[in-house]
Parts: structure tokens; C-alpha cells; sequence
């Protein structure tokens, strides 16, 4: 646990918390750097935090601790967190094929059990589920520590107060909203504890979103508006007016949602960006790769995205300046593995070899290292991600700006240009067959051949646009600029069009239809939407910035709920729609049935580089396993294990209510 919160007296009970809920600096036992204080622990936290300069500190964390969800972590430059959601998904999956198969199998019997196949990302560098448990923890403890002390603050009014609990209500509201969706049934936890504890029961998630409801209606009250604020990239009311309408929808309660957007899209001061704003970022190498500007390339350019000007916006992630960056390496982690031996022209050469600008072998028209990225294949698009998706009424809509090769915000493989310098075809485009004997140039289609989209994973490169030597290009490192939006207004269109849906107001589709107006698609929506044409709209959208499997998780609750059916046809009930297991096409929640139909997921073996890849997701996998080392550690009580794990059993007792799980935090064995 971070010593910013717990000081060196109260470390006993900071163990004791950190071991409940599963912090892997615990797992192999007390390390000393643990114990050793950071020089905030020099103090009592009953005189650090009695200070508004205290609270302040705690929610600066907490507003920074939200990136921990994106970007790389210290001890892997090769993947993101944030792809862990997305390979869990209908729109990605895991592309490095010379690992192990559990980075491609999910189903019990092959990878994802509590003991094993979430402990990530060492030696699998793909799965972060354990990663997301910790954090997501370490934020609820942050949270939870501005709620413990706001009220012993001398001097501060009753409105200051309730500003500083709203904000740390959004923060807890946050983490558990996520918690529920990616795990079910979880501990609450509400405040700091005086003494260890170690029997804990979980908590019903309906309870928890009960709960996170009635904190950010207080929330939506105190916390003031963007405009009134001095700093970006703070909780403000818009975005605890996006959350608080989350939370409805996940109660079921639909014109609330409603109503909460209606005030967030006409009454709040946003607008979607209709036109060209901003700094134009031309691309790395525009001779290379030619960006004719358009809105959906500005909007989504990290110097543009929190900018006074971009009224998009309605809360973001600040990610820049050399002491405060995080590494965001989202052109190497997201885009193709294109210079490999993989790759060939036909006349059996590399096709993209990379030079360096100081190369004599340096051509500015096929810089594609520096205008693409150089990728490694970490997360691949799904067939479906790639083409199905983009096709609306039937037509596919090459006019959509956010599928739109012309313009070149969406790169496909057949567009780039042969590099390498010794082939007879450079500077010709690509081909996946040869022209004569239609022979595959391509021996990894999976991690080396496949279309994304450019405009959402490139960021300048300012380490290696300062180096003339350098042919890798992987996005934000020190010194860039790598903002990221969290909530932004073209979502809340998205989220109205869900809550009409449930509503059955048949306007649901002109929600819809302002985000493909926005993007130049000339298929627009002219009949009742569907909850899976809502949900490909996200996908369009928000590619990169939503947490896709928690989404779709959350989604599934709600169609339950609703008892609206989705677009196949299918109704869920909400006692039985997580409980089934097994990687056949029958049953499963709505989650499970999107991720079958964005393919290889549990479709045979694909073969890539002369493997053979069995891509396997149980219907089980809709919630995450709780892991091993919190069960373990919490040995006077028992936490619940989900549905289709070892350890999973129904009679083990859970707060049906959070006042009974608040109630129980300060009774210990």
C-alpha cells in the first residue's frame, strides 16, 4: 500500500488491508522497500490530512491515478493496461504470437484461473486483470482517505467540504462502477481503517451501485462546473453528471439517465466539434502518410484534446511534461508488426525495412516508421473491428472520417508502399498475394497484416523526433504530449440513445445519427436503433478511450434488467445471465455473444507464422476470477468467487445491502 496514506505507526493495519485485497507487495511477503516511508509518511496523516494542502494532495493523486488505467506501466514498455479491456472484447485480441497460448485461451480449463492466468503481466505481458484489482483498490483508498479526513479540516466552509467529498465520490464511484462490471461481487470498502482486518464478506454489486448512486446525486450537488474551475483534468460536475447517469442506467433507472444527459448535452455549455480546430498535427512524415485535416483527426490529436477551445471535452487526462508523463506507447502496442521478416515484397525481400533520417538508405515518402509507428502487434483489431463494424444499412460507409483511408485517419495495409531499399518493388503498395503465383506474402496475417485506425493511436514521438538515428517511432514518451480523453460529450449522445432504448422512445437513433453526422457517414440510422447498433456506434467512437469489456459487461446487467431483447433476438434474466460456462455458441450473457461474433474467438485454430492459435473465451470470463491472494489473505472471513472459477460457491454469505457491508467494517477477528 502507498505510505502517502498510511504512516509507519499505523502500518499494521495498512498490511492487513493491502493483503485483503490481493496487493502483490504482499504476495511474496513484506519487502522492505514497503516499509521504508516516502516523505509524506514522516507525518501523522491526522496532520497531513487536517490541512486543505492535505486534501488537495489526496485528490491531485487520485486525478493522475485515473491514467494508471491507459498507459504502460514501469515494468512493461510492451503493452498498455487499457488493452486488457479491449482484448476482452468484440474489437481486439491479442497479436503477439510467439508467446505462450494462455495469452490467447480464457477458458478455464487452458488459462484464466484465480491461481494463475490472471497474475499478469509478467511473461504475459496481454493480461492485466490482476493489475486492475490493485489499482483499482489503491484508488478507493485514496478516495476514501479525502472522505475520512474532510470534515476534521478547521476553517473550511460546509460548501468546501462537500466539494472535496463529491470529487472523492466520483473517484470511489468510479473505481467501483468498474470493480462490479469486470468482477461482480466485491469487498466494500469506505473508509480507512484503525485496526487489520481480515474477514471481510463481499458485497452484492447492486448494493454497491445502490450505493455509488446516492454518492454522486451528492456529487452532481457540490461539485462545481469546469468554467469555475482553475485546473483541467479535475473532477468537475459534467463528468460526475456522466457518471451519476452510468449509475442510473445500471439501476435500471432509466428517465434519470435520461434526464441527467438531457442536462449534460443542452444545459451544460458543451458542443460536439463540427469543424477543424486547434494545432494541425500534419502526421510524423506527411510525404509518407498525407493528412487532409478534417474535425474527427483534430479532435483526437493529445494536443488538442483539452484545449480551451475543444467544448468536446468533459473531462480529461493530462499526460505530459518531462517529470509528469507516463509512457503511452500506443502506435508500437496497437498498430502492425509491418517491418517484420514476416513481411514480404515478391520478389522475397523484407517489405518495410525502417531507416533512420541520417540512413543513406532514407526515403521521406517511405518514412512509414515515423509517419505510422512502429508497431509490434501487442493488441489486434478483430475481423470484425476491422470491416463488419463499418457497415451500416447494409453499405459499408468509406465516407465515415473515422474509417476514411483518403483522408488518412484509417490505415490499411494495401496503402502503404514497399521501403525496404534492395526491393525491385519499392515504392509500390503492398500486396497480401503475389502477383503470379498468389502465393501468401504474409506468413503472420495475425500480428503483422491488419487495418487500424491512425487517427486514435498516433501521438508525436518526441524522444525520437529528436534523435536523427531513430527508426522507432512508439508514441508518448518523455517529453510528449500524450492527453487522453476520459469523458467526452459525443458518449453522453451515446449514453441517451441506451437509456432511450430501454425508454422504447423511438429518438434513440437521432442520438446516433449526431455522431455519424459529426464523422461525414452518409448511412445514417432511419428506423428504431438496436441495443447492438448503439453498442457499434461506441465502438466507432470510442475506440481507445471507453473500457470496452467493463462496458459491455455493464450492458449486459441492463438488457436484464430491461428485459428488452438485443438484436439477435435474445432476452436475459438477470439471475441466470451470468451463470453459465463452457466455449460453445449456445447461452452466455450478451457480453459473451458480442465477443463471438467479433471473431477467432472460439472459432478453431488460426494458423500465424506456422502456429497454430486456438483463441478461447468462456462464458464464464463475463467476470473476471477474484484473485487467489486476497481470498487467501482474508482468513477470518470469506470472499465470493465468481461463476465458473475454482473456489465458486453459491451459499457463501454476501452483504445484501451496503449499509450492512458499512456496518461490518470495523467489527474484526
Amino acid at each position: 500500500m502507498n505510505s502517502l496514506i498510511y504512516n509507519n505507526r499505523k502500518t499494521l493495519s495498512a498490511l492487513a488491508l493491502a493483503a485483503v485485497l490481493g496487493s502483490s507487495v504482499l504476495m511474496g511477503g513484506c519487502k522492505r522497500s514497503f516499509l521504508e516511508p516516502d516523505p509524506l509518511s514522516f507525518y501523522e496523516p491526522e496532520t497531513t490530512f487536517n490541512t486543505e494542502s492535505g486534501l488537495k494532495a489526496a485528490l491531485a493523486i487520485s486525478d493522475r491515478h485515473i491514467r494508471s488505467y491507459w498507459t504502460n506501466t514501469s515494468a512493461n514498455t510492451n503493452s498498455v493496461v487499457i488493452g486488457t479491456e479491449y482484448m476482452f472484447s468484440d474489437l481486439a485480441v491479442y497479436g503477439k504470437t510467439d508467446v505462450d497460448g494462455n495469452s490467447v485461451n480464457f477458458n478455464f480449463a487452458d488459462g484464466l484461473k484465480p491461481t494463475g492466468g490472471a497474475a499478469g503481466p509478467g511473461g504475459n505481458d496481454g493480461n492485466y486483470i490482476n493489475h486492475y484489482w490493485d489499482e483499482t483498490y489503491s484508488g478507493i483508498k485514496y478516495a476514501n482517505t479525502v472522505l475520512s479526513y474532510v470534515d476534521k479540516v478547521a476553517g473550511l466552509s460546509e460548501a468546501t467540504k462537500n466539494t472535496y467529498k463529491g470529487r472523492a465520490y466520483f473517484h470511489r464511484a468510479y473505481r467501483y462502477m468498474a470493480l462490479v462490471f469486470q468482477y461482480g461481487d466485491v469487498p466494500l470498502v469506505t473508509k480507512i481503517l484503525e485496526v487489520p482486518k481480515q474477514n471481510y464478506h463481499s458485497t452484492k454489486k447492486a448494493a454497491i451501485l445502490d450505493m455509488i448512486t446516492q454518492d454522486m446525486e451528492f456529487a452532481v450537488q457540490w461539485v462545481p462546473e469546469q468554467k469555475d474551475m482553475t485546473y483541467i483534468g479535475t473532477v468537475n460536475k459534467g463528468a460526475c453528471r456522466m457518471l451519476l447517469a452510468k449509475c442510473y442506467l445500471a439501476t435500471g433507472q432509466w428517465q434519470k439517465a435520461k434526464d441527467q444527459l438531457d442536462i449534460l448535452i443542452n444545459q451544460s455549455g458543451y458542443a460536439l466539434m463540427q469543424n477543424t480546430f486547434g494545432t494541425f498535427n500534419a502526421g510524423g512524415e506527411s510525404r509518407t502518410w498525407n493528412i487532409t485535416r478534417n474535425v474527427i483527426w483534430d479532435l483526437h490529436r493529445c494536443e488538442n484534446k483539452l484545449i480551451a477551445a475543444n467544448t468536446e471535452v468533459i473531462m480529461g487526462m493530462p499526460n505530459r511534461g518531462a517529470q509528469s508523463n507516463i509512457a503511452f506507447a500506443t502506435m508500437r502496442i496497437f498498430g502492425p508488426l509491418y517491418n517484420s521478416s514476416s513481411v514480404k515484397a515478391p520478389d522475397g525481400v523484407n517489405a518495410l525495412d525502417l531507416y533512420a533520417r541520417n540512413s543513406s538508405n532514407y526515403r521521406s515518402d517511405l518514412d512509414y516508421g515515423r509517419a505510422l509507428g512502429r508497431g509490434i502487434g501487442t493488441f489486434r483489431p478483430t475481423p470484425f473491428a476491422q470491416k463488419a463494424l463499418w457497415f451500416v444499412n447494409g453499405v459499408e460507409d468509406n465516407d465515415d472520417l473515422r474509417h476514411n483511408t483518403s483522408v488518412g485517419n484509417w490505415a490499411k495495409m494495401t496503402a502503404l508502399k514497399y521501403g525496404t531499399s534492395n526491393t525491385t518493388y519499392r515504392g509500390q503498395n503492398l500486396r497480401l498475394y503475389h502477383p503470379t503465383t498468389n502465393a501468401l506474402l504474409c506468413v503472420d496475417t495475425i500480428r503483422c497484416w491488419f487495418d487500424w485506425p491512425h487517427y486514435k493511436i498516433f501521438i508525436t514521438d518526441a524522444e525520437a523526433e529528436a534523435n536523427q538515428a531513430a527508426n522507432a517511432y512508439t508514441g508518448a514518451t518523455k517529453g510528449s504530449n500524450g492527453d487522453w480523453y476520459l469523458y467526452r460529450l459525443a458518449e453522453a449522445y451515446l449514453l441517451r440513445a441506451e437509456a432511450k432504448f430501454y425508454l422504447g422512445d423511438a429518438t434513440a437513433k437521432d442520438d446516433v445519427n449526431e455522431i455519424r453526422k459529426r464523422a461525414k457517414c452518409t448511412q445514417l440510422y432511419t428506423t428504431n436503433v438496436t441495443i447492438g447498433d448503439i453498442m457499434n456506434e461506441r465502438a466507432r467512437e470510442l475506440y481507445l478511450e471507453e473500457w470496452r469489456h467493463m462496458e459491455l459487461s455493464r450492458v449486459s446487467y441492463c438488457l436484464a434488467l430491461s428485459g428488452k431483447s438485443d438484436e439477435w433476438g435474445n432476452t436475459y434474466d438477470v439471475n441466470t445471465y451470468d451463470k453459465a460456462s463452457g466455449t460453445d455458441q449456445a447461452g452466455g450473457s450478451y457480453w459473451y455473444k458480442r465477443v463471438l461474433a467479433g471473431g477467432l474467438y472460439n472459432k478453431g485454430g488460426v494458423n500465424s507464422n506456422n502456429r497454430l492459435l486456438n483463441y478461447k473465451m468462456d462464458k464464464c470470463n463475463l467476470y473476471w476470477p477474484i484473485p487467489n491472494a486476497a481470498i487467501t489473505a482474508n482468513n477470518q472471513g470469506e470472499l465470493s468467487q465468481n461463476f465458473g472459477y475454482d473456489g465458486y460457491n453459491p451459499s457463501v454469505k454476501k452483504w445484501d445491502t451496503w449499509q450492512e457491508a458499512v456496518a461490518d467494517e470495523d467489527k474484526v477477528k
